[in-house]
């Protein structure tokens, strides 16, 4: 049977070129609001795509022309709601092709194949990457439930280009895992020839992470709700107050090192030895990174009693 190139090399394909620059422009991008504020890059356009929310409005003055773009930050659940739908729908495939034994529609194998994906990737299991897939369903589908029922938003901004680039990640991240199942042609290979053979213990480690990032994501994010709320639940206003407990004892942005950790759970599912999906996680932690800087910038600036103590996104370190 023939295999495609690259199998399981270091070597890049478009999957990994693709996360491998998006990390490498938010590691430049980070790395920028770093230098001192007289050597911060002073366009608006850019100070406008690496914003948003409340840290828009704790930047450079915005023109009037920058407000054109702007759609509510509240938009965020159309991106959980496109990763329900989409990565559901990825997972209902895969499901059929290792339960029921169906091949993956042509469009689809094509797409991946376009994508990079490789036939017989070694010890890859198809267990990893179905595991890794449900994961990323149940966390757009809590995101999602968290934005109808937890969330309290204002009317904050995010610019539309950011939005878009939002509905399209979730889509490409999706098809970033499909393209780690092992194939056979159009079906899934899988080794021993019985999925639960391959359970392994970075599976159950994997899981266990997630649950507790989850958990804790969850749980920052009742705690920024709760700040609009009173005690018997009533939204009474949409301000910025300082948070305390649970990862805020540490960071400013908990709920952007939960996501990371989310991530990183995945990759220890996948067994650690995933280079696609480190890239991906490459690109989270730097995309989160500059996100909780930027909002530890805003807090520091507005809130005079803001704990010193209090790092933006690692705990004792940055």
């Amino acid at each position: 049977m023939a295999s495609w190139a690259g199998a399981e090399l270091p070597a890049l394909n478009p999957l990994r070129t693709l996360w491998l620059t998006l990390a490498a422009a938010f590691l430049l991008t980070l790395l920028l609001q770093l230098l001192p504020s007289g050597l911060l890059p002073t366009c608006a356009l850019f100070q406008d795509l690496i914003r948003y929310g409340k840290t828009k409005s704790g930047g450079p003055p915005r023109p009037a022309a920058c407000r054109v773009f702007d759609v509510p930050k509240r938009y965020f659940s159309h991106f959980y709601i496109i990763s329900v739908l989409w990565n559901g729908f990825l997972l209902w495939y895969l499901t059929q092709s290792l339960f029921l034994g169906a091949p993956f529609p042509n469009w689809l194998h094509s797409l991946l194949r376009i994508l990079g994906a490789a036939q017989f990737r070694g010890g890859e299991l198809a267990l990893s990457a179905f595991l890794v897939l449900v994961f990323l369903w149940l966390h757009s589908f809590r995101r999602l439930f968290e934005c109808f029922y937890v969330s309290v938003f204002s009317n904050a901004m995010i610019h539309v280009m950011q939005y878009c680039f939002g509905l399209v990640y979730y889509v490409l991240v999706g098809l970033t895992v499909l393209s780690q199942v092992p194939m056979d042609g159009k079906n899934v290979y899988i080794i021993g020839k019985n999925l639960l053979m391959q359970a392994r213990w970075f599976h159950i480690l994997g899981m266990l992470m997630f649950i507790w990032s989850s958990a804790h994501q969850y749980k920052c994010h009742v705690i920024l709700s709760n700040l609009r709320k009173n005690k018997a639940g009533v939204v009474i206003h949409c301000n910025h107050r300082i948070p305390f407990g649970d990862w805020f004892e540490y960071v400013s942005s908990p709920n952007y090192l939960a996501e990371l950790m989310i991530y990183i759970s995945m990759a220890v599912t996948f067994g650690f030895h995933n280079i696609t999906w480190w890239l991906v996680v490459t690109y989270v932690f730097f995309n989160q990174a500059l996100s909780a800087f930027l909002s530890h910038k805003f807090y520091k600036s507005k809130f005079v009693s803001y704990p010193r103590h209090r790092k933006a996104f690692l705990p004792f370190l940055f």
